[in-house]
């Protein structure tokens, strides 16, 4: 018979696990956000990407993905709107590690160890993103607190 598990509210009151819990936030919220203002600064070139592999509106695409990384990044600095931050940043990681980092279906080897290396980050994050996505709807410290659940 299987040992019954218990879940417990999120505790960060050891010794600067608040604080530890915010750096993770910025390192992880602020490189995302740097990312999606890339996006802006970028659109040509990344739009070009987007239609090579065949996504549809590429241009808006790389606009609204953009504006998900600064706005998803940015939700999580501040501990703002957590559980849509997180969640809308696990969704697009997970998608856009699919459709645009498609490392299997790549011949040249540079090429193919370039795109695995851009879908295993996106893997990753979306990783960390549902992590947080887990303890989005608890207190988190230092944060704005503002939230829709």
């Amino acid at each position: 018979m299987l040992a019954e598990f218990t879940t417990l509210p999120l505790q960060l009151d050891a010794p600067l696990a608040g604080e530890l819990f915010l750096l993770g936030r910025i390192l992880f919220g602020a490189t995302l956000a740097f990312m999606g203002l890339n996006h802006f600064m970028d659109v040509d070139t990344m739009a070009g990407y987007a239609e090579f592999k065949g996504l549809p509106a590429p241009r808006f695409s790389v606009v609204a993905s953009g504006l998900v990384l600064v706005l998803g990044g940015l939700g999580l600095v501040v501990g703002a709107f957590p559980v849509l931050a997180a969640g809308a940043l696990a969704a697009f990681l997970l998608v856009s590690a699919v459709t645009m980092h498609d490392f299997w279906s790549v011949d040249d080897p540079e090429e193919k160890q370039s795109e695995m290396t851009s879908f295993l980050k996106n893997v990753y994050g979306a990783g960390a993103a549902v992590a947080l996505l887990a303890v989005g709807g608890t207190a988190w410290p230092y944060a704005l607190g503002l939230g829709l659940f």
